[in-house]
């Protein structure tokens, strides 16, 4: 998928959802079918949302399993407003000096992880790209549509 693809998938109203440090959900699929949803910190580079792992753990062994994936963000001020973004894993790099991991914690903590949380279990960067999305563009001014107000959906999505 080029970055221009990427883009137009991606609602405008949104795209800040994307760039600022907040949580996501991301949700794989476990070996036996069922779905796994995990807050994660990730980045934004312009075409992948991109998050650390460790290889010990379960949503390591789903990704590679099964790269299909769903990170939904929600707007800290309003919960009605939001950006899920349907995907795929396309790469999945070793992180072999927390340099990316870092980064990560220095975003969103303001400061890089100290040395005693060091867990020196392996990482990896894994790279997710668009495929589709779904979000309500509500602005943070609006009043939170009622429950059966259905949200929309990118045309990528129809």
């Amino acid at each position: 998928m080029t970055r221009q693809e990427t883009t137009a998938v991606l609602p405008e109203a949104n795209r800040d959802l994307l760039e600022g440090a907040h949580v996501a959900h991301l949700a794989t699929v476990r070996s036996d079918g069922n779905l796994q949803s995990n807050p994660v910190w990730f980045d934004w580079d312009g075409t992948y949302a991109k998050i650390s792992q460790t290889k010990a753990r379960q949503k390591f062994r789903n990704l590679t399993d099964d790269p299909h994936v769903a990170l939904s963000i929600t707007d800290p001020g309003n919960p009605y407003r939001y950006l899920e973004v349907r995907g795929v894993v396309d790469k999945i790099e070793d992180d072999v000096d927390y340099a990316f991991v870092d980064d990560l914690s220095a975003r969103y903590l303001g400061q890089r992880r100290p040395a005693s949380t060091m867990s020196h279990t392996a990482r990896v960067n894994a790279s997710i790209s668009t495929r589709s999305t779904s979000a309500s563009p509500m602005s943070r001014a609006a009043t939170p549509a009622p429950p059966d107000n259905p949200p929309e959906h990118s045309e990528a999505c129809r």
